[in-house]
């Protein structure tokens, strides 16, 4: 891993863990053991660094959330996208927590951050699509397109929601995938008889997770 790298694991790690409105370049370059003077020869600012985050932000959805493949069973492609949605909601956290003065603050990020949204709406709304299609569920056009803005909203609010009500304002891995569940029940009133037990087992799988992802008491 070359400094530059480094730079970004670091960043998202002390973002996550404080919040991105604490943490200066001053701090990145302290925790990593270099020079500020170091760390402005790769980044301009922090902005700098955000924008690159959110490159592989971008680039881990534009991956991993491709339309369904109807050659093989679209429930395991779905466990397939959950967990790579628990792995991005996981990973960067921090910019779902602070992201209106994220975006305030750069008005670079913002376009591309829009103009990214609404490709993503795409994506996800093919994914509803892709469901009825495998005989998944059983949605109309209209309600696919209020589904896949419900999917969005929930991904991207629920890890603030979580923190806002918790004392220590931490978050743990069962909470992402407790969000999972409710990514799922999103698609329960839309079941098929077919997949109505199916979609339930897979509930059950994250809940499992979850509460097998409870932190220890000592």
């Amino acid at each position: 891993m070359n400094t530059k790298e480094k730079i970004i694991r670091t960043s998202i790690a002390l973002f996550n863990l404080h919040g991105e409105r604490a943490i200066t370049t001053n701090h990145i370059a302290s925790n990593l053991g270099i020079s500020p003077g170091n760390l402005y020869y790769h980044f301009k600012n922090k902005e700098d660094i955000i924008r690159n985050i959110f490159t592989l932000y971008r680039e881990h959805l534009s991956t991993h959330f491709k339309p369904l493949n109807t050659e093989f069973e679209p429930l395991e492609q779905l466990t397939k996208y959950l967990d790579s949605l628990f792995e991005l909601m996981w990973r960067y956290h921090f910019f779902y927590d602070n992201l209106t003065d994220i975006l305030a603050k750069d008005e670079v990020l913002k376009k591309d951050y829009i103009s990214f949204q609404a490709d993503l709406f795409e994506q996800v709304r093919s994914v509803v699509i892709g469901l009825r299609t495998s005989k998944v569920i059983d949605i109309s056009d209209e309600d696919a397109v209020e589904v896949a803005h419900m999917l969005k909203m929930t991904v991207s609010f629920w890890t603030p929601y979580v923190k806002a009500r918790r004392l220590t304002g931490v978050l743990e891995q069962q909470d992402i995938y407790n969000g999972i569940v409710k990514v799922l029940m999103l698609f329960k009133p839309y079941c098929t008889d077919l997949s109505v037990q199916k979609i339930s087992t897979l509930q059950a799988h994250y809940q499992q997770l979850a509460d097998e992802s409870l932190p220890s008491i000592a």
